[in-house]
């Protein structure tokens, strides 16, 4: 048998591998060994090309190893990469096939500083998740209309100031009390759980509000401490929390019953808005008068239906009944004459009216206003007809003086004539020597005998 197996294990040719193949494979079994892992190390080599992507070596004192960080990553950076800072990343090992480099996907990036405190915090967060501290169930709502709000936070810090700006801005009359405290340091946690127990104890406010303006994650320690933690779950007064800027995430916000972005945030989840109350209370005033309204009607309507079932029964009802019918009676009586009066009047009119179209007064009169009208309008048709005659006239003289000999002699022309036949001269070849010939001018005559020709 040992024989046998030695005969297959050199009968069996060896797998071979192509590059890609063994890439391939490679990066499957980095994968597959290492899901996620923390690496610290120091940044150097670091490359920004216009892609937007991060491309850098970290390394220790003895190795190092090739690291990208992706575009759309960098907006949950916490620190601004540098050559020479002491980081600490959270990644994927893969290996870039088509080169065979062996790298790191970056997801997180943190200053090596914050990695301890990081760190802490994953793993507070995760004990208190189990044992359900932070489970929704668990959350207290806030009073619509708190009878005063508490608020712990630094007396001298930026963040009582706005969020006392917005509580006097949303709702003035509400009572604020304020429990002073340390909100960074050794110390702070302590005072930050001793206030919250106090609050309970003496019992002044029923919403409280737990402030601190932005900072690093070490400045916001004091609300990742397992104490304050617990003090805010076991508080009987519901906690809003307004720690830090948006981004910034504390263990106390996941414990508090309402976590909010900012301070002045948290004090408007804290507080009504003093106008919708007062609308508010405009609004049921209206519903009120309204339903007054209604009510006062109905019992006036009910009154009057009482007022008159009790009249309808009444002795004298019966008499002004009798009175209202008489008054009727008169009514249409008299209706009835005034109608038969006006038909009569109508008829009578007709009648007139066809006897005055028969009437010969009318139509003499009528004849005699034509006449006068055709009279008056053959009087206009011939003085029209007259005023066009003598217009022609005066063109046609204007137009026969315009071609009359006479006219031409005005114009320096003379007419000649044989004086004994009256004929017109019209040639020489009808003169000789010794004629005599008659010319007219303008302005006279004269006769003239021809002495040459």
């Amino acid at each position: 048998m040992i024989e046998c197996r030695a005969m297959n294990a050199i009968n069996t040719p060896p797998k071979i591998y192509t590059v890609s193949e063994l890439n391939r494979e490679a990066a499957l079994a980095l994968g597959e060994h290492f899901l996620m892992v923390w690496v610290e190390g120091e940044i150097s080599n670091l490359s920004a090309p216009s892609s937007g992507h991060l491309y850098f070596s970290l390394k220790d004192a003895g190795a190092q190893v090739r690291c990208a960080l992706f575009k759309n990553q960098q907006r949950e950076l916490r620190c601004k990469p540098a050559n020479g800072m002491q980081v600490l990343l959270r990644a994927e090992v893969s290996l870039y096939e088509p080169r065979g480099d062996y790298q790191l996907i970056v997801e997180r990036m943190e200053a090596a500083g914050d990695g301890a405190l990081r760190r802490a915090f994953d793993a507070l967060r995760l004990k208190l998740s189990e044992e359900g501290l932070f489970d929704q169930a668990r959350k207290k709502s806030l009073p619509p209309l708190p009878k005063a709000i508490g608020i712990i936070t630094s007396p001298t810090g930026a963040a009582l100031r706005d969020v006392l700006s917005v509580l006097k801005r949303r709702f003035p009359a509400i009572p604020v009390i304020v429990y002073p405290t340390t909100v960074q340091g050794a110390n702070a946690k302590f005072e930050i759980a001793e206030a919250i127990k106090t609050a309970n104890r003496r019992a002044d406010c029923d919403v409280l509000i737990v402030a601190r303006g932005g900072g690093s994650l070490e400045d916001l320690q004091a609300f990742n401490e397992e104490i304050v933690a617990r003090a805010m779950a076991a508080s009987a007064i519901p906690i809003v929390s307004g720690i830090g800027h948006e981004t910034d995430v504390t263990i106390a916000d996941f414990a508090a019953d309402l976590r909010a972005a900012t301070p002045t945030a948290a004090a408007e989840h804290a507080t009504p808005d003093q106008q919708q109350w007062l609308h508010g209370f405009m609004q049921y005033e209206k519903r009120l008068e309204q339903c007054w309204q209604r009510k006062l009607i109905r019992t006036r309507q009910s009154l009057d239906w009482l007022d008159k079932r009790l009249a309808q029964q009444h002795p004298g009802q019966k008499l002004r009944r009798n009175a209202e019918q008489l008054e009727t009676l008169k009514r249409r009586l008299t209706q009835s004459l005034l109608k038969k009066q006006q038909h009569q009047r109508h008829l009578l009119a007709v009648q007139s009216a066809k006897l005055a179209r028969f009437n010969p007064a009318i139509r003499i009169q009528s004849q005699q206003q034509r006449q006068q009208y055709l009279t008056q309008r053959l009087q206009r048709v011939m003085q029209h007809k007259l005023a066009q005659s003598r217009l022609k006239l005066a063109n046609t003289s204007q137009t026969l003086h315009a071609v009359s000999p006479l006219a031409t002699l005005n114009r320096g022309y003379a007419l000649v004539t044989m004086p004994d036949s009256g004929n017109i001269v019209r040639s020489i070849r009808q003169l000789a020597v010794g004629d005599r010939i008659r010319t007219r001018i303008a302005d006279g005559q004269f006769v003239s005998e021809i002495v040459d020709l």
